[in-house]
């Protein structure tokens, strides 16, 4: 069963005993346990009815109590466990009794970030109840997702609104649903059409502007711009483990870009290849061409390096991250020479 299926069982009142929810996407993930919870337990028979769990703080022994309760002055009790990633392969054994033949009267509902699903656990479970994955969206998902939620506000964009919003915003959808409520309370009840001026005057910049502008002024060789940047990351809350992650991520991104340059694939290809939204290919494009093969395996060496220096503590996280970023510059001007 996948997300749109078990939001179609609930709404239409066929609520499975046991319910497995997992994946990345905490953010729809969390959307679909309101929505099952909505759907078990009334609000009203909350109190004596719904009981929420930890694997991380919670026996087994406790969840097994409450699901083994018949509900109180109500058709169904709801029992959520939370982190079941935490459980042992001796908890999920004890667990599987249960698992094996459930109460009719009793949801129950785990939640876990990541799951192995050849395991014998995850196999019964199937057999007796649903388990069903929450995908971090893609970029090119982001765009739909919005004016999906902007409909459901009574908004609309303009093409080039939805771009600059996307642009802005990222993929946390946490953050997605933040900004979009915030421009649509801008706009009011009267304005129904979400235009460029409206995203612009609302919708705040997230880190990934800043990492497209970091990863720029390393490529044009602009120091003083990029430890600035990197200053100002730190500033807005950004780790520094956090920073060197995004950058990881956003130079592997582009060594794909290069690589696919390099063998002549097209934009159109890339974008599908690489799992860029077409509004960031451009750049994406642009910043890839400033690096070569050489310069992307010293930078991914730097990558390595920095990361055990962070972790280790050997000194101040901000001066090794100015450090970094230094080296970093030096390999674009060491590119840009070459050419």
């Amino acid at each position: 069963m996948n997300a749109t299926e078990l939001s179609r069982s609930v709404a239409a009142g066929k609520l499975p005993p046991l319910i497995f929810l997992y994946g990345e996407e905490a953010f729809l993930l969390q959307e679909a346990l309101t929505e099952v919870c909505n759907a078990a337990v009334a609000p009203a028979d909350r109190d004596f009815n719904l009981d929420q769990f930890s694997a991380q703080d919670d026996s087994v022994d406790e969840v097994l109590e409450a699901a083994y309760s018949y509900p109180v002055f109500a058709p169904r009790r709801c029992v959520i466990v939370r982190q079941a990633q935490a459980f042992n392969a001796a908890q999920y054994e004890q667990l599987l009794q249960y698992v094996k033949k459930p109460l009719d009267s009793t949801c129950l509902v785990l939640c876990a970030e990541k799951i192995d699903k050849r395991k014998k656990f995850f196999t019964t479970f199937k057999k007796h109840g649903e388990l069903v994955e929450f995908k971090r969206l893609y970029p090119d998902k982001i765009p739909f997702f919005v004016e999906r939620r902007a409909a459901e506000r009574g908004k609309r964009f303009t093409a080039d609104g939805l771009n600059l919003f996307c642009h802005r915003v990222g993929t946390n959808l946490t953050e997605v649903i933040a900004e979009l409520d915030k421009l649509v309370s801008y706009c009011g009840t009267d304005e129904s059409i979400l235009d460029v001026a409206d995203v612009a005057a609302v919708v705040s910049d997230t880190c990934l502007d800043s990492i497209f502008d970091l990863t720029d002024a390393v490529g044009s060789g602009a120091l003083s711009k990029a430890l600035l940047l990197t200053e100002r990351l730190q500033q807005d809350g950004e780790h520094p483990l956090m920073i060197l992650a995004m950058l990881v991520r956003h130079f592997r991104q582009l060594w794909k870009v290069q690589a696919l340059l390099e063998s002549g694939a097209a934009q159109p290809e890339i974008c599908k290849r690489v799992g860029i939204n077409p509004y960031f290919a451009g750049k994406t494009i642009a910043q890839a061409r400033k690096f070569d093969t050489a310069a992307f395996v010293a930078i991914f060496e730097l990558f390595v390096e920095l990361d055990m220096d962070l972790k280790s503590g050997g000194g101040q996280a901000s001066s090794l991250m100015q450090q970094g970023i230094m080296r970093l510059v030096a390999f674009g001007d060491a590119v840009k020479g070459h050419y």
